[in-house]
C-alpha cells in the first residue's frame, strides 16, 4: 500500500467563475514509504498547488488524497493530525518565522502536538542539530539572524514535529552553493538515514538527478511522467519540449554515445559520467592490446 496515493486529483483556482482554472488536472500518483521524489515542472505547471493536497492545506476540487490507505477528507477533524504526519515547507519558509525567539519559533509545532516539556526541548536540540544551527541561537530573535539561518529555523519547526512526509518546495531558493548542499545532503541524510520520505519541487536538474529516486513531471496543471530517475532524463526531447533540460552531464553524455555507442547510458552525475569515460578508454586500450 502506497504511503501517499493521489487520485484523479483536480483543483480549480475560482471554480464557478468565468475565468475558472485547472490548477491541478486529473493528476494520479503514489508515494511508497522512504521514497525521495523530486518534482518539476516550469512555473506556473501546478507544482505548488498539488502539494499543498498532501497535507490539507487545500482540499481537491475533484478526486482524494490518501495518506495510509485513508482519504484525509474522510473526517475534516483530523486535517488537524494529517498536517503533523505530512510537514510542509514553504518556498522562502523564513517568512513562516513569526515568535520571539528561535526555541519558541521551533517548538510552536511540538507544542501544539501536546507533547511534555522535555520532549519539546528534545526535539527542539535534535532539530537544531539537523539543520546545522547552533544552540546559542535559540534565545534569539528570528528576526535578526541571516537570511540562511532563518530558513534553518523555518526548517527546524517542521522537522521538530518528526512528520512521516516532509514536503519542500524549493528550499534551496535563494541559499549560495555552500548552503544549497549542504542543506540537500542533510535533507537526503534525513530520507536515507531516518526512514523518512522526501518530496521535493526543485528547479535544478543536478540536484534532482543526484537525489531522487523518482520524478514527477508536471506541465499546465498535467503529470506528464512520473518514473526512474534514469527512465525520465532519458526523455529529453520531451522535456526540452515543455522547456525542461536535463542535467548538462547527461545531455552530454548522450551526444558522446552517438560517437561511442558502447558508453554507459543513463548517467546523471559528473562522478558517473568519468568512470564511465574512464571505463570506455580502458575497455578499448583492452581491446586493441
Amino acid at each position: 500500500m502506497a504511503q501517499i496515493e493521489v487520485k484523479n486529483l483536480t483543483y480549480v483556482y475560482e471554480n464557478g467563475l468565468d475565468n475558472a482554472k485547472n490548477a491541478v488536472d486529473n493528476v494520479n500518483l503514489s508515494v511508497e514509504n522512504g521514497e525521495f521524489i523530486c518534482l518539476i515542472g516550469h512555473t506556473g505547471s501546478g507544482k505548488s498547488t498539488l502539494i499543498k493536497q498532501l497535507n490539507g492545506l487545500l482540499k481537491p476540487t475533484f478526486g482524494q488524497v490518501f495518506l495510509d490507505g485513508k482519504d484525509i477528507w474522510t473526517d475534516t477533524k483530523k486535517i488537524r493530525e494529517i498536517r503533523f504526519r505530512v510537514g510542509m515547507v514553504f518556498q522562502y519558509p523564513e517568512y513562516q518565522l513569526f515568535d520571539d525567539t528561535v526555541y519558541k519559533d521551533i517548538a510552536f509545532g511540538p507544542v501544539n502536538m501536546g507533547l511534555s516539556k522535555s520532549e519539546v526541548e528534545q526535539r527542539v536540540y535534535d532539530a537544531c542539530r539537523f539543520v546545522g544551527l547552533s544552540s546559542d541561537s535559540l534565545c534569539k530573535s528570528p528576526f535578526g539572524l541571516s537570511g540562511g539561518e532563518k530558513r534553518k529555523v523555518a526548517i527546524a519547526g517542521v522537522v521538530a514535529m518528526d512528520p512521516e512526509v516532509l514536503v519542500l518546495d524549493e528550499p534551496t531558493a535563494g541559499l549560495d552553493p555552500f548552503a544549497r548542499d549542504q542543506l540537500l545532503s542533510r535533507l537526503y541524510d534525513y530520507n536515507r538515514h531516518h526512514g523518512k520520505t522526501v518530496i521535493l519541487i526543485s528547479h535544478s536538474m543536478e540536484d534532482v538527478a543526484r537525489y531522487a529516486d523518482r520524478v514527477a513531471v508536471l506541465n499546465e496543471g498535467r503529470l506528464v511522467m512520473f518514473d526512474t530517475t534514469q527512465k525520465v532524463f532519458a526523455r529529453a526531447r520531451e522535456l526540452n519540449k515543455i522547456g525542461l533540460r536535463p542535467p548538462q552531464i547527461t545531455m552530454m553524455m548522450s551526444a558522446l554515445r552517438e560517437s561511442f555507442p558502447d558508453l554507459k547510458e543513463g548517467i546523471l552525475t559528473v562522478p558517473e559520467g568519468v568512470e564511465a569515460i574512464i571505463n570506455l578508454i580502458k575497455n578499448r586500450s583492452e581491446n586493441l592490446a
